[in-house]
Order: C-alpha cells, then structure tokens, then sequence
C-alpha cells in the first residue's frame, strides 16, 4: 500500500486507501477493520494525505515532514485523548510547528494517523513526480 493512495474523509474516523473512483465518490478501502465500501462526494469531501499541511512558524510543511519527525523521534506516542500530552510531545517532535494555529484536535489526528500508519507498515513519503524534460527551441 502506498501513502500515495491514502486519504482522509470528513466524518468518518481513520484513514482509507483509495481503491477506485466514480463520477459521484469513491471506493474505499478502511485501515482500521479492512473494510471495502462506498463513500458518496455528495456528503463527504476526500482529502489525500499527501496534499495536507501544517502550519509552522516558517512556511507551511507537509504533513509527511511531521510523521518523517516522529518516526525519527524516540519519543514514546501519547494517548491521543489527553490533549497536554499530545501538545508536549510536538513539542518535543516538532518545535517548529505553530502551536496557535493548530488545533489540539489537529495533533491528536496526527497522532491516531501516524499509528494506524505504522500498524500498516506505510512509509510516509511522498510520491516522487516524473520531472518533465523542457526541450528549448532554437
């Protein structure tokens, strides 16, 4: 599985991979329980993974910087409920990230993410686009 097929869908908890689309949702296939269903574009938005930010108090980063950090960290995972705890441990993790901007509740999804993705054996990197040659016209 690739984290290039990932995504995240308002209001369903945990993170899909992406089996098929159609014109009005996609196919999804659930993390958690393995589960394959259909997901409607009507009621839910799809957001890739991949495409996520994170506010820092330089420019924005990818949220694959912030797992690429926690995996490199040895810093133990927090209880994804206990807000002060989450927050210390970016804290620790991830200094750079602006804490007035991102919600506690943000950091506890990241926290439920990056576990759901290492329970799958997905490394967090992003997918490498085939650089285009520029020919020059003379």
């Amino acid at each position: 599985m690739e984290y290039s097929k990932l995504i995240s869908i308002t209001g369903l908890n945990g993170l899909f991979e992406l089996v098929g689309s159609k014109t009005d949702g996609a196919i999804v296939k659930s993390l958690d329980d393995q589960s394959t269903k259909f997901v409607s574009s009507r009621i839910h938005n799809f957001s890739h993974l991949e495409s996520i930010e994170v506010y820092t108090v330089r420019d924005n980063v990818n949220l694959v910087e912030v797992f690429q950090a926690m995996g490199a960290s040895n810093e133990a995972l927090p209880s994804e409920k206990d807000a002060a705890a989450v927050k210390a441990y970016f804290q620790k993790v991830y200094p750079d990230m602006d804490f007035s901007r991102v919600y506690a509740s943000d950091m506890k999804k990241m926290v439920k993410w990056y576990a759901v993705l290492k329970a799958n054996n997905i490394e967090p990197k992003l997918s490498e686009e085939p650089e285009e040659d520029v020919e020059e016209e003379a």
